[in-house]
């Protein structure tokens, strides 16, 4: 079946890795069980990832100030060895479809039942990921105002590589991307303008693509989590392809229209690229015999100014 023309398509319709680069498009939409669509996925086909799996939260951990994460057809009610295994599952059949070089940005949280704390890295270790970084997600405001714990108001987003043989580092970023720090600050989408459940903000996937990205053009950018399309929406407006998976045929009709409304979201983007920015890097100042340093000498000794090496 020529599947090359056609936006969306069903699991079932797939064989064996029949989704590849020259295949793609602009980009699919797949609907069906994340990790069956995966296996119809060819190897080495992606450049970066962004998702944010259902977080296993029994659909009745709600706290007072949001409804309870009820999904289209999916029930978040796994026995939670089961869930752990799964994400094991799914994230090495992501592995296997990342190029060497490629990156994977997981968005999870630190969740607690009946006493017991369940961490993302429970199950990461577990998986053929180099866990590169643990980000935090300062969402700036909390599900649960009851006083068992402190209110939790971060999420946690895991940057996995695939190393090149045995370089478990990769390339260094650029100053402009790097400079955005561990501690990524901003409220979730406006769960008003957004019927999904539990989406995230644009200038996420947005950020992600740009940094590992930078600016190659025609990259691969999967979310085997869709939902409403966001990862696909940032990776369209930055002129990159995308493969967005979910087994909701609802949510892939959301995706595919937001994706024909894609142009007026650009003004987010450009929102967030303009963040990727830096007047002056290190290298820079001393390629060209600035001064590095801590201290600078200026005409009056008795001052001393500790000027920023990511001049902005």
């Amino acid at each position: 079946m020529n599947i090359t023309n056609q936006r969306i398509l069903k699991d079932d319709i797939l064989k064996k890795k029949q989704i590849t680069a020259d295949t793609l498009g602009e980009g699919k939409l797949i609907e069906g069980n994340t990790l069956d669509v995966l296996s119809k996925i060819d190897d080495d086909v992606v450049n970066v990832g962004v998702t944010s799996p259902p977080y296993n939260k029994q659909e009745k951990h709600k706290g007072w100030l949001v409804k309870n994460v009820v999904y289209d057809v999916y029930r978040d009610t796994m026995p939670e060895p089961e869930y752990q295994q799964n994400q094991v599952d799914v994230l090495d059949e992501i592995f296997r479809i990342t190029v060497p070089g490629g990156s994977f940005f997981y968005n999870h949280k630190i969740r607690w039942d009946r006493g017991n704390m369940y961490h993302p890295m429970d199950w990461l270790r577990q998986t053929k990921w180099t866990v590169k970084q643990e980000i935090i997600w300062d969402r700036m405001i909390a599900g649960n105002i009851r006083g068992w714990r402190f209110w939790q108001v971060e999420e946690r987003i895991y940057w996995l590589y695939k190393p090149i043989g045995n370089k478990l580092i990769g390339k260094e970023l650029r100053s402009c991307d790097a400079k955005l720090t561990s501690i990524w600050r901003g409220v979730p989408e406006d769960g008003r303008k957004n019927p999904h459940p539990a989406p995230f903000p644009l200038w996420l996937p947005a950020r992600v693509i740009i940094s590992i990205l930078e600016t190659d053009t025609l990259g691969v950018v999967l979310d085997p989590y869709i939902g409403s399309g966001t990862t696909a929406v940032a990776a369209k407006l930055l002129g990159h392809k995308y493969i967005g998976i979910d087994r909701s045929e609802a949510y892939m009709e959301m995706a595919s229209t937001r994706l024909d409304n894609a142009p007026g979201e650009m003004s987010k983007i450009r929102e967030e690229q303009g963040l990727h920015f830096v007047k002056g890097t290190f290298k820079d100042r001393k390629s060209q015999g600035k001064h590095v340093g801590k201290y600078r000498n200026t005409d009056d000794e008795n001052e001393v100014i500790q000027p920023s090496l990511l001049e902005r």
